[in-house]
């Protein structure tokens, strides 16, 4: 009869055998996954929304050492981005995340294998990025941003803060398809609300100036501001001029309002970026961009600058404030 074993003598063998396993049998570290992102915009500019990516990315198990993102910025320069994407696509990233229609086209210009996952494009469709928004069909998929089809709610909160307002003024720039989208839908709107709109251009920063002059000159009573790059990045300028002229604005975004802007609805980007972090992990996984479907975000928020519209001598009306998601005071 083989004697028995003590407790220890089977503890001690156990061990040993662990040991003495193939390495293939050993715990692997994590892949390495590397990412590239896109952005016409400036990374200072960038840097809340980019976070809410990172925090997506680590929900889902990616960050520390197995993650690493190689991000460009075109600093409002739309003409940089080409030579952005092309140096991106040199490091042979698994997944470009480009936002706006800019970047998104540089992007697929320059690889049309990279999967890409883009985030506010208004209209991927008309731009030509995928076929359908069911079906995309190419390599580029993620989330469209409804900025036209949120134009009529902006004209109509901009016109309940401002009653008296018949002539609103829209800035945009001619070189963005997506404001041209949002242009024509603000004139359907304007129809329905029985309002002139005046169009006002501005391709840079440098026409800013030019273009506040221009609906001076007009007789704008109010101020509607598309949703542009160029416009993000001379955000406090626009706002400035706003006040000056006492002009009553809105805008997309809730970075106008914290800088003195008088009001902002639109998508809440913090979960819009966190939405791209689930389609990239997605493609990491082996999902094909072709069978993504493009979604739409379902999260917007308003904000009110109650300290801007009594300098402007505006009494916001209670349905308005009752809605916003933030009041600042």
């Amino acid at each position: 009869m083989t004697p028995s074993r003590s407790p220890t003598r089977r503890l001690v063998l156990a061990a040993a055998g662990i040991l003495l396993l193939p390495r293939t049998a050993r715990a692997q570290p994590a892949k390495r996954r590397r990412i590239a992102f896109l952005d016409a915009r400036s990374r200072p500019l960038m840097k809340p929304t980019f976070g809410a990516f990172r925090q997506g990315l680590r929900a889902l198990g990616y960050g520390g050492e197995n993650l690493e993102i190689d991000a460009r910025y075109a600093d409002g320069h739309l003409e940089r981005l080409p030579d952005l994407a092309a140096d991106l696509v040199r490091l042979a990233p698994e997944v470009i995340v480009g936002t706006g229609p800019a970047a998104v086209q540089a992007a697929k210009q320059a690889t049309a294998t990279i999967p890409i996952v883009m985030v506010d494009v208004a209209d991927p469709v008309a731009a030509g990025f995928v076929a359908s928004l069911a079906h995309p069909g190419g390599n580029v998929t993620g989330l469209a941003n409804l900025a036209q089809e949120t134009v009529g709610k902006r004209l109509q909160l901009l016109k309940t803060a401002t009653p008296g307002a018949e002539r609103i003024a829209i800035l945009l720039n001619p070189g963005n398809q997506g404001n041209i989208l949002q242009l024509q839908s603000a004139r359907q709107a304007a129809r329905t609300l029985r309002t002139e709109l005046l169009s006002v251009e501005a391709g840079s920063a440098d026409d800013i100036d030019g273009a506040f002059a221009t609906m001076v000159r007009e007789h704008a009573d109010a101020l509607f501001v598309a949703a542009d790059p160029v416009f993000g990045l001379a955000g406090g300028k626009i706002t400035g001029l706003a006040a000056s002229h006492k002009l009553p604005a809105i805008y997309q975004s809730r970075e106008f309002v914290a800088v003195g802007g008088l009001m902002s609805y639109g998508i809440d980007r913090n979960d819009l970026f966190r939405q791209v972090a689930a389609y990239v992990d997605k493609i990491l996984k082996g999902a094909k961009p072709a069978d993504l479907p493009v979604e739409q975000p379902t999260k917007f928020e308003l904000v009110v600058n109650l300290k801007t519209a009594q300098a402007l001598g505006l009494t916001i009306p209670l349905a308005i404030l009752a809605g916003a998601n933030e009041v600042i005071e």
